[in-house]
């Protein structure tokens, strides 16, 4: 009876051995991925920002890139103008790959995504992006390109999309919305899946120029285990690990909620401790 206890208590502990060996594994996976993020907070791209992308991604070398346009209504006309800012740079190797909902996915289609050196998701709608894309094997194909060197960047609605929880930019409880929100306001703010290339943060885009401060601050509340990253247009930011600079003409707001704060008065919502902090181009800040 004895050795039959021992046996199974052996065996027993060789299972969680192994067990917090797969998960081990699984975070490695996620934080060794040799790739890089350049999220982009929408509006005009400065030459400065193409440069980076080009320069990061190295397609002036190499390789090639492709452009993801599922975020707008007109997708043809949306890949054109972002090739466009490439061929100005006089690169003819980025090109424009489209989706759409439950198409039967071919290999080659996918391997192009696999091999891209750079994939840049343009603007639009982030829930059209994410109904094309979610759960499919474009999204893991980019999961890999990523997990293998790529440059993965986007602007506006493929800012959006990078974070795990996605602000869908729509609100719970009033109908008439403005993308100024009015509010700080419990149970408002819309949140779906995202690609999740972040998992620890929450991306808010055209943030001061929207003055998107009270969706943010709502997010964070809500959601303090959550970084609320907010990017001014014509400003993104060239995430490394968890090493992120700050490129581009304006700011990035950083909220953070770490003493988990949160109080209601009816469906108002308050908070304690609150942290900003406001980052200027040129700027290295760090994320867990």
């Amino acid at each position: 009876m004895i050795k039959k206890l021992i046996t199974v208590g052996v065996l027993l502990g060789l299972f969680f051995q192994l067990c917090i060996s797969c998960t081990q594994e699984q975070k490695e996976v996620k934080t060794n991925a040799k790739g890089k993020l350049f999220i982009i907070g929408g509006g005009k791209r400065p030459s400065a920002i193409v440069d980076r992308i080009i320069s990061e991604s190295g397609i002036d070398k190499n390789g090639y890139g492709v452009i993801l346009p599922m975020s707008s209504s007109e997708p043809d006309t949306s890949a054109y103008y972002a090739k466009l800012q490439f061929l100005k740079k006089g690169l003819k190797n980025v090109h424009g790959l489209i989706f759409t909902k439950n198409e039967v996915l071919s290999a080659a289609k996918l391997d192009s995504i696999k091999n891209a050196k750079l994939i840049y998701i343009s603007g639009g709608d982030q829930n059209k992006f994410m109904d094309i894309v979610g759960n499919t094997a474009i999204e893991k194909a980019i999961h890999q390109a990523y997990k293998d060197g790529s440059l993965i960047a986007g602007t506006s609605a493929g800012a959006a999309v990078m974070s795990k929880m996605m602000i869908t930019g729509s609100e719970l409880k009033n109908i008439k919305h403005a993308s100024t929100l009015r509010n700080i306001q419990a149970d408002n703010i819309e949140i779906k899946s995202g690609l999740g290339m972040l998992n620890n943060v929450i991306i808010d885009q055209h943030f001061v120029k929207r003055s998107r401060y009270n969706r943010l601050i709502s997010v964070v509340i809500e959601h303090p285990e959550k970084i609320g990253i907010g990017i001014d247009e014509s400003t993104a930011i060239l995430v490394k690990g968890a090493t992120v600079e700050v490129v581009g003409d304006s700011q990035v707001l950083i909220f953070k909620n770490p003493k988990q704060s949160k109080n209601t008065y009816k469906d108002k919502l308050g908070a304690h401790g609150i942290v900003l902090n406001i980052h200027l181009p040129g700027e290295i800040f760090t994320i867990k």
